[in-house]
């Protein structure tokens, strides 16, 4: 690893490193997959695992990570990186031989977070943005100045579970016929008016905020058909290791592995036995941040990991 890709990675904090590495359990001549390069945290820590004969497929929808990926690539052979979203995976050509293991980091990094000009955080003014590709789709913008009253609040509450969703739907189509919405500030502006902060609570706007996040970003139907993707291409043997950081996520993660691991519950009335064959097994259940890290990144806070494995295919 060059010194440049070492100082690289020093200013991100993965999220669950020493958890992750683990439930990959890396094997040196293995290929894996991270679908959420990021700044390339995770993926430093599986090339660091990796033999010679490894190899580490990357990819991101933001140009700003493929260019860190690139930068990564251009000093180690055994890296490949392709941008895009990690649904589009069963079509990488590389990936189609199989996959040793696999890493989502879902939702946005901080890097994201971080940068006021990308729009998706209310405690940093920016353009009203939040596109993870911002050379793909529309911005959260451009829907808010188009959308209806009831799209609006189905998008909050279905991505957000905003209990506010059509109060603030309302306002939102009311105050735009005046001044359309640009700025971040600006609409977490509006909906702190409408729902004052209780200093005990989260900011107001954070369940606006993610649902128009996640619907400008496709993200939770990408994490489906992702998910599918990944399974179609591990190995018997290979690792799915997935973080999330809210529950719509989560539940989407945990229903998907339980679906392959478990066999659907019987009806009592209709005691008919159904023939299944596990293809996932699970690995060490629901697993969170420890203390430690939660002291030098609070931002873990509400991550969860879970693992499962490829079994072999039935004969």
């Amino acid at each position: 690893m060059s010194t440049g890709g070492a100082a690289l990675a020093s200013a991100h904090l993965p999220v669950m490193f020493a958890e992750v590495m683990d439930g990959l359990a890396v094997k040196a001549d293995g290929t894996y997959l991270d679908g959420t390069f990021g700044r390339g945290g995770h993926a430093r820590g599986v090339l660091q695992r990796l033999g010679p004969g490894g190899r580490l497929l990357v990819m991101d929808k933001d140009p700003e990570a493929i260019a860190v990926a690139a930068q990564l690539a251009g000093g180690d052979a055994r890296v490949s990186w392709h941008r895009g979203s990690f649904a589009d995976l069963a079509g990488w050509s590389l990936a189609a031989d199989g996959l040793d293991g696999v890493l989502f980091d879902l939702g946005v990094s901080s890097p994201q977070l971080d940068v006021a000009e990308r729009g998706f955080s209310f405690g940093k003014d920016g353009p009203l943005d939040m596109r993870m590709d911002p050379d793909s789709g529309e911005s959260a913008a451009e829907w808010l100045a188009r959308a209806d009253e009831k799209e609006i609040a189905d998008v909050l509450w279905t991505w957000g579970e905003e209990k506010q969703s059509r109060r603030i739907a309302r306002a939102i189509v009311q105050d735009r016929a005046t001044k359309p919405f640009t700025r971040t500030a600006e609409l977490a502006g509006l909906i702190a008016r409408l729902m004052p902060r209780n200093d005990k609570k989260a900011h107001p706007a954070t369940r606006t905020f993610q649902a128009i996040r996640i619907f400008i970003n496709r993200e939770l139907l990408d994490l489906e058909v992702g998910l599918d993707a990944a399974m179609a291409r591990l190995k018997p043997g290979g690792r799915l290791a997935v973080i999330s950081f809210h529950s719509l996520e989560d539940r989407i993660v945990k229903q998907f592995m339980l679906r392959h691991a478990k066999a659907p519950p019987t009806n009592r009335r209709m005691p008919i036995e159904i023939e299944f064959t596990p293809s996932l097994r699970l690995i060490d259940g629901a697993q969170k941040a420890g203390e430690a890290e939660l002291a030098d990144n609070p931002r873990a806070r509400s991550a969860v990991l879970r693992v499962a494995e490829r079994l072999e295919e039935a004969a």
